[in-house]
């Protein structure tokens, strides 16, 4: 099945493939998508690309576990290296997509909404609101006047 031509190619390479799709999809999702639960989905997707790219770059053809004994020869043993930062990256994009979602909770508790836009007008308006109140009555008309 892993024949010439370009099919033959992209099957021998279908992890790299796979994750240039997953890091495709989930960066469009991520500047597409207005929804804030999209946007956080679309950074896992993201993640996860990332993921499959660091473990399929550390497949060695014939590799065994890396417990090397005396005297052996290092170069036939999968590095564990990439292994390990994927499942650090991975609690840290569990807990990052937690705390995400509790933000988008709360944003949808105060403003009604999960579009990004639309949160961004409110807070926009939130903030006019809170500087005319600050100003005071009087001192937008006193400001106007005094400097011709």
């Amino acid at each position: 099945m892993t024949g010439g031509g370009l099919p033959g190619v992209l099957w021998a390479r279908l992890p790299y493939v796979a994750a240039v799709v997953l890091v495709a999809v989930g960066l469009f999702v991520l500047i597409d998508d207005r929804n804030l639960v999209k946007k956080v989905v679309g950074l896992n997707v993201f993640q996860t690309g990332i993921f499959l790219f660091l473990v399929a770059s550390a497949v060695r053809e014939g590799g065994r576990s890396p417990t090397v004994p005396a005297g052996a020869d290092p170069t036939a043993y999968v590095n564990p290296l990439p292994q390990v930062l994927v499942l650090t990256a991975i609690v840290v994009g569990v807990s990052v997509t937690a705390v995400a979602l509790a933000l988008i909770v709360r944003v949808y508790e105060s403003y009604g909404t999960l579009r990004a836009d639309l949160v961004r007008e409110a807070v926009a308006a939130d903030e006019n609101r809170e500087t005319e109140i600050e100003a005071g009555p009087g001192d937008g008309e006193g400001r106007s006047g005094g400097a011709r």
